[in-house]
């Protein structure tokens, strides 16, 4: 199956650079995730940046046959895809959105975040019939978008004169996406429950109330309310103060070899001339690049599996290709299949670990991975 979908995906592209979805870790990391959640508290998938990288259309539609309840994108144009690709659950613009939009989120029914004010004035504004559903988005302490608590009470009052905007959710963000056991989280916690407590006291009732991201839904009931917000971890990354929570990779980028040479010793390989080899070598050239989303900072640093076994990254990372030294493993051929992060066989190279490589996260490893790498679905 995979080998028969590779060649597919090779024809479109015309190289054999892709990116598999195994569609089973991801079933299987939600219902575990589902597992650990307490009756009435319900999901928010967060499917923003393309599913974070991995093709919102191919990810979307296996959460919602799984069960989820919502789904959370950053732009009306996401929710737009989506609605396009059938999802029928409740769509959430976490970013907030132009009243210039409005007409079209009410024509593919999404709600829109509220973050201050002015946003909600000029939403209302552009409502021509009925209500837009809006989620009012608080800040706790993360210092980003949202209300404040200082002026949470003069939004009250303006928005008791909006009755273009139906109040259908309340939510924040903690300011550590992995630490939601610290001091400063539980600031946060108590905060958003002033908050929450304010607006209620105004005599709303809004639908949903959430503050809990991937860290929080796995080690802080206390901040479930009644919708959780997991991300990262539906994809396979367990965020970093989870030690408990079993999760399995769900995007597997490969590529195969598209040239093999020998090379002498004190020969310089790629541009600039960063690396040059100290002994005979075997090298091997891959059609992946920072062009792709492979990222430049793995130039002389990074490892890919081959075969099974760690193969260094030699030289700089260009923009369509990237060079690897496979003395070491013999019985090398041109068209093995190479995996520059996920499985092979036995072995495993996670995301994890080449985003330490270059000093980043995981979300940006996942998310920068372009367009011209097609995503193939594996059942």
């Amino acid at each position: 199956m995979a080998d028969r979908q590779s060649d597919e995906l090779t024809n479109v592209s015309g190289r054999p650079t892709v990116a598999y979805i195994d569609a089973a870790a991801l079933r299987g990391n939600y219902a575990r995730l589902r597992e650990r959640l307490p009756g009435g508290v319900s999901v928010l998938a967060v499917v923003k940046a393309d599913g974070y990288g991995h093709g919102a259309t191919l990810v979307t539609p296996i959460l919602a046959d799984a069960g989820v309840d919502v789904f959370g994108v950053a732009t009306v144009g996401e929710g737009v895809e989506l609605r396009e690709a059938g999802i029928r659950q409740p769509i959430l613009v976490l970013a907030g959105a132009m009243g210039e939009s409005v007409e079209t989120a009410l024509a593919y029914r999404l709600s829109i975040a509220v973050i201050d004010e002015h946003l909600a004035r000029d939403l209302a504004a552009h409502v021509k019939t009925g209500r837009i559903p809006v989620h009012l988005k608080l800040d706790s302490g993360m210092t980003r978008l949202g209300v404040t608590p200082d002026v949470l009470p003069a939004f009250l009052d303006a928005f008791a004169g909006l009755p273009q905007l139906e109040l259908e959710g309340v939510f924040s963000h903690f300011g550590d996406a992995d630490s939601v056991a610290s001091p400063y989280a539980d600031q946060q916690q108590r905060v958003f429950s002033n908050q929450v407590a304010t607006i209620q006291a105004r005599g709303l009732r809004p639908s949903w109330i959430h503050l809990a991201n991937s860290a929080a839904t796995l080690t802080r009931p206390d901040s479930h309310w009644n919708l959780v917000r997991p991300g990262i971890v539906l994809y396979g990354v367990a965020p970093g103060c989870v030690t408990d929570f079993a999760v399995e990779p769900v995007m597997h980028l490969r590529t195969r070899i598209w040239q093999l040479k020998s090379v002498p010793a004190e020969c310089p390989v790629s541009y600039g001339q960063t690396y040059v080899t100290k002994r005979p070598s075997r090298i091997a050239i891959l059609p992946i690049g920072y062009a792709d989303g492979y990222d430049f900072s793995l130039s002389n640093r990074g490892e890919v599996l081959v075969r099974g076994r760690r193969a260094p990254i030699i030289g700089r990372v260009c923009m369509d290709l990237t060079v690897v030294d496979v003395t070491d493993l013999p019985g090398v051929e041109v068209g093995d299949e190479v995996v520059l992060w996920g499985k092979q066989g036995d072995a495993m190279l996670s995301v994890n670990e080449v985003a330490a490589w270059v000093n980043t996260i995981p979300y940006e490893i996942l998310t920068r991975l372009g367009k011209r790498v097609p995503r193939g679905l594996r059942p």
